[in-house]
């Protein structure tokens, strides 16, 4: 330092900070073997406090505004000096701007998974992570618990500790909440407010306040969501009757669409192959039934064959199909003059249409007609 500016800053006339940062909690003022002139001029801004220590003591604390430093606005900083009437000389003190900005977006997160007891899965191990924001609240206790007197203070010097305290605290806050693993997604808010509650008392100890703390994701093992996704494909599959009866669905329409089915032929050869699928499906699951008496898993001896289902038959109408019918059904078509001998007929089984009366269990339908009453 040259001469001059050590005759200039020997005694200094106006304090303040402009904070050009985003990081910094505490800066401490330069000065020139710490002497300050009475009546010097402490200018604080909106977000920030300035703090006075007198050998090492938290003296007076300035809230924003301008201050003119004099022994009637510096009661405690008098008192340490011996100021009993008023002193006018220059005085040694270190001067401290705390800002009080809310620092936002702060992130936490488990270093490695932590175990919880879940009420349906038993022992879980869960990962989770998050954002919170903070700002000191008391300035002079964060200066004597944290900052000390250490000329500059940023967030990466405390984040740390901010971290392991919501890590920590945070994921004893979501074991004591009891919320089962399947429901914390969505109960994040509720998981987030429960947290800032139980951890908020810990950074008021040192000064600061818990502004917002969010819990943005808490997630299981990837082997674990495995499994989960393997159950939950179960739950949606549901009756694997009415499943199997769907994938039929689904072959018969891809069989429709093939142009080399043949149009009509194609659609019933579809609802042949289909019903023939669900049959032997059922029949699958049926014979695979584990009985405690037959190891094997077979239960051919135990378990009745299958009910006979109706036999549904498909009609060719002004070119066009219709159908499935029962064969009660086509007795009511006989009656009504719309299925004939002549008529095309199909039922699974069969390779090509046929005329009605050339299917065996049809041709009786027509001879059950009566024959025209005598003389009309």
């Amino acid at each position: 330092m040259g001469l001059f500016d050590k005759i200039r800053n020997e005694f200094i006339d106006i304090i303040e900070w402009v904070d050009d940062s985003s990081d910094t909690i505490v800066w401490k003022f330069p000065r020139y073997q710490n002497e300050i002139k009475m009546n010097a001029q402490l200018t604080v801004r909106e977000g920030q406090v300035a703090v006075f220590m007198n050998e090492g003591v938290i003296a007076d604390v300035f809230s924003a505004g301008r201050h003119v430093l004099t022994t009637q606005n510096m009661p405690i900083m008098t008192t340490l000096q011996g100021w009993k009437y008023g002193f006018n000389s220059p005085f040694k003190a270190d001067v401290f701007f705390v800002s009080l900005r809310q620092f936002t977006n702060q992130k936490w997160g488990t270093k490695n998974p932590i175990m919880l007891r879940d009420v349906e899965f038993g022992p879980v191990r869960l990962r989770a992570f998050g954002s919170y924001a903070f700002q000191v609240k008391d300035a002079a206790v964060f200066l004597k618990q944290i900052a000390a007197t250490n000329p500059t203070f940023t967030i990466e010097d405390i984040n740390e500790q901010l971290r392991n305290i919501a890590v920590t605290r945070g994921m004893d806050a979501i074991a004591e909440s009891k919320i089962a693993v399947l429901d914390l997604a969505s109960n994040y808010d509720e998981v987030s407010v429960f947290v800032q509650q139980k951890i908020s008392p810990e950074f008021e100890e040192i000064g600061l306040s818990l502004t917002k703390f969010l819990v943005e994701n808490i997630s299981l093992p990837e082997e674990v969501e495995k499994v989960l996704d393997k159950r939950s494909s179960m739950g949606i599959v549901g009756n694997l009757g009415a499943y199997a009866q769907f994938q039929a669905a689904n072959a018969m329409e891809k069989a429709a669409e093939n142009p080399s089915g043949g149009g009509i032929m194609g659609a019933g050869l579809g609802v042949g192959l289909g019903a023939g699928m669900a049959g032997q499906m059922g029949g699958v699951f049926q014979q695979n039934k584990f009985d405690g008496n037959n190891p094997s898993g077979t239960s051919a001896a135990v378990v009745p064959p299958a009910i006979p289902t109706a036999v549904h038959y498909f009609l060719a109408i002004n070119g066009v199909q219709a159908g499935p019918f029962t064969i009660e059904q086509l007795k009511e078509e006989v009656q009504k003059g719309t299925l004939l001998s002549s008529t095309l007929a199909w039922k699974a089984g069969l390779e090509n249409w046929k005329e009605a009366n050339q299917i065996e269990e049809l041709k009786n339908l027509f001879h059950t007609v009566p024959p025209p009453l005598p003389g009309v």
